[in-house]
């Protein structure tokens, strides 16, 4: 599996619990860092040597940093003058080893043992990684030493060497802070006698170092029972230290998603719950302050389900804040009736709307300040409209994570589409990782760090107060405002995590959404089904599908529940609205391609552009139970006729006996009868068995044209809508 394209991850490393258990002790070999802060980098390092049992001694914690920028200078001469004063109180230890390492961007990637092994086995007495690019003064390439077979040039990032050897390799070191470390060393490796004189090698095969910047070609992973390693190719070695030295930070970060964590294909990561923080048990009063920043960017559908499921958050409203940007104009009634009805449950609520004319980036940095400026906000939780939390503790599991930066995972439902990135390309955009699919698809179960999210996450809000206080996250050049939150983020060395630990819920699809209608919700039919069905189909329909509540009120004649309520009231309004009802001829109906047996005061699907969405309908909900309750009959559901019909007592209050013009007939009704209107029905002649009391989102399904002669009893008052199709094979 080659890594010679940025868009795979480099390694995977899965450890057994028996090497994890193993606490022999290496009283012979320290592991000296620098670390200034204890960044997230920083701690990922420390649970990778801890996990592998390693002694650590960090240098320069809490000490300000003069080392310089690597995008500024080449810096890092604060390292050499920590390591030197740290040396001073081991340089008579003869049969100590110390291992100088880098640790913001670092992993071991195996034990004490291994190390050591390899280190005597080099047989030289201090060993520096070894790098395929020279840096940082390319004038020095023509001094280094011709090599047969490795890596040719030195690395700063680690090196190991006896106690005594350590010490006088740094004895001469009197530069300033913002030095260069890696010129510092590579001009003692140069000098032919101070290189004879410490006896100093370059790990040329990398079988104790690995360099990641400049070696992505080399890297495949190694699958042994049971057990992953990142080998080498073109040495055929397996390195013990990882460094993500130069732009392969987010490589590294890749690799701490298996490093130092367990991790197996069958049950996924073992030890996520490493440094959970719990909420059980505290009281209401006691729960961390959120606010939640919700961004209406764009048409969405299915917004009023959103605010309803907002409202079903397993999470206390009072510890609840709300900052509300509604960028439509289309949405303004939604928002306004949410706010009037419910903003007063929660702690506060700001809302700004289409007039303020405040756009997508600069919203998100207002709601994120909201948060920054307040010391009682805890957690700040970014949600977009078309994001479907289906998890209604979601917002107390990514807390209990307790990573600053955090999101739960939801995709497109079917699609790879998804709220993370598993890589970036060259250009800082998209790439597919390797483990993308499987993380999607729940085939690899964890915590992830990686390096894109959106849609949906949570922050800190003590993060927001010191690392990333920065006003303005989401600009960056002419990166897209998700973007350039993702990247300033990064550059703070705060990692971004997502978790599929659980399912969360999923992503609409906002592309077809067309605000031309009433009630255009309806009309999502092929884009949403999921969300669809669920506001439109009667919550026992699938009961009813199982043959479960499915009545006979007369011979072969089916009575069973299909639509919701809300499906029955917008498809009602949309007809009203569009209130271009026929006379009750057969006028309209020849013109729209079908011939009613008893013309009827109708609206037809045609003429509100829903025939096509109606079909899909017809063929996802009608079809399956037709072919139980219909044995031996398979029908695509084709119709020519589909309409509603209105009934009212000076208007057309019945229907005169007929035979349908359909091989079967559903009729469904679309409102409450004793509520809405009274009397109505339908009787069938043949068998003088009558249905008197429609249900509202039930239909009537019979067999047309031949046996099923029947009437419509009369509506004697209010008004009456059902909706019929004349379906044939």
């Amino acid at each position: 599996m080659s890594l010679s394209r940025l868009v795979l991850p480099l390694l995977l490393l899965f450890i057994s619990k028996g090497s994890c258990a193993s606490k022999q002790q290496h009283d012979n070999l320290l592991v000296l860092t620098v670390a200034t802060k204890e960044t997230e980098g920083f701690r990922r390092f420390q649970r990778s040597a801890q996990f592998f049992n390693y002694k650590i001694q960090v240098l320069g914690l809490n000490e300000e940093w003069h080392g310089g920028e690597d995008k500024k200078t080449a810096g890092g001469g604060q390292k050499i003058r920590l390591l030197k004063s740290a040396l001073e109180g081991y340089a008579v230890q003869e049969d100590l080893v110390i291992l100088f390492t880098e640790s913001y961007d670092v992993i071991f990637a195996s034990g004490p043992t291994e190390l050591l092994k390899k280190f005597k086995q080099a047989k030289s007495k201090v060993v520096f990684s070894s790098e395929t690019l020279i840096y940082p003064d390319r004038r020095l390439e023509a001094k280094y030493p011709q090599v047969r077979d490795g890596k040719r040039f030195l690395g700063s990032g680690g090196f190991i060497g006896y106690a005594p050897y350590l010490s006088k390799l740094v004895a001469d070191w009197q530069g300033l802070d913002s030095d260069s470390d890696q010129l510092f060393y590579t001009n003692v490796f140069l000098d032919p006698e101070k290189r004879g004189n410490l006896n100093i090698s370059l790990d040329h095969r990398c079988r104790i170092f690995q360099n990641l910047n400049g070696a992505l070609d080399e890297v495949v992973l190694k699958f042994e029972n049971g057990r992953v390693r990142a080998r080498n190719l073109a040495f055929d070695t397996l390195p013990v230290v990882i460094h993500g030295d130069g732009p392969t930070k987010l490589q590294l970060n890749y690799i701490g998603n298996y490093i130092p964590q367990i991790w197996t294909f069958e049950t996924g990561c073992t030890v996520c719950s490493e440094g959970l923080k719990s909420l059980s048990g505290l009281k209401e009063e006691a729960l961390p302050v959120v606010l939640i920043g919700i961004f209406v960017e764009q048409p969405t559908p299915f917004l009023a389900s959103f605010f309803q499921r907002l409202q079903k958050l397993h999470y206390p409203q009072k510890r609840i804040q709300l900052f509300i940007h509604n960028h439509e104009e289309h949405h303004l009634s939604q928002v306004d009736n949410f706010v009037d009805e419910h903003g007063e449950e929660y702690r506060s609520v700001k809302v700004i709307g289409p007039e303020d004319r405040v756009e997508n980036a600069d919203a998100r940095n207002i709601g994120i300040d909201l948060c920054r400026q307040d010391p009682v906000c805890e957690y700040y939780f970014s949600l977009d409209a078309e994001t479907v939390v289906k998890n209604p503790d979601t917002l107390r599991i990514l807390m209990e994570q307790n990573k600053f930066v955090i999101a739960p995972l939801v995709n497109r439902l079917g699609k790879l589409w998804s709220n993370f990135w598993g890589a970036l390309s060259a250009d800082g955009y998209y790439a597919r990782s390797e483990d993308y699919i499987d993380i999607v698809q729940g085939r690899r179960v964890g915590l992830w760090n990686v390096p894109y999210i959106s849609s949906i996450y949570l922050i800190k809000g003590s993060v927001l107060r010191s690392q990333i206080a920065q006003p303005d996250l989401f600009h960056s050049g002419k990166l897209d405002a998700d973007m350039a939150f993702c990247h300033n983020i990064r550059e703070q060395g705060i990692f971004l995590f997502v978790t599929n630990q659980q399912h969360f819920g999923h992503i609409l699809s906002l592309e077809n959404y067309q605000t031309t209608h009433l009630h255009n919700d309806l009309w999502q039919i092929f884009s949403n089904p999921e969300d669809w069905k669920e506001k439109y189909i009667h919550e026992n329909y699938t009961a009813a599908l199982k043959g479960k509540g499915i009545e006979t009120p007369c011979p072969d004649v089916y009575w069973f529940p299909l639509l919701t309520d809300t499906a029955c009231d917008e498809l009602v309004e949309e007809m009203e609205n569009f209130g271009q009802w026929s006379k009750g001829d057969n006028t309209d109906s020849r013109i729209l391609g079908g011939y009613e047996n008893v013309p009827t005061i109708d609206i037809h699907m045609n003429q509100i552009n829903f025939e096509r969405e109606w079909y899909k309908f017809l063929l996802d909900y009608i079809a399956p139970i037709t072919e139980k309750l219909y044995p031996g009959y398979y029908t695509k559901t084709q119709f020519e006729l589909a309409f509603v019909v209105r009934y009212k007592p000076d208007e057309q209050p019945s229907l005169m006996p007929h035979h349908d013009a359909s091989t079967f007939t559903i009729n469904i009704a679309l409102n409450h009868v004793g509520i809405d209107y009274e009397g109505g029905g339908c009787r069938f002649l043949r068998y003088n068995c009558s249905v008197r009391a429609p249900r509202k989102g039930w239909t009537l399904m019979h067999p047309g044209r031949l046996t099923h002669y029947h009437e419509g009893l009369p509506t004697t008052k209010g008004t009456r809508y059902i909706a019929v199709s004349f379906l044939d094979p």
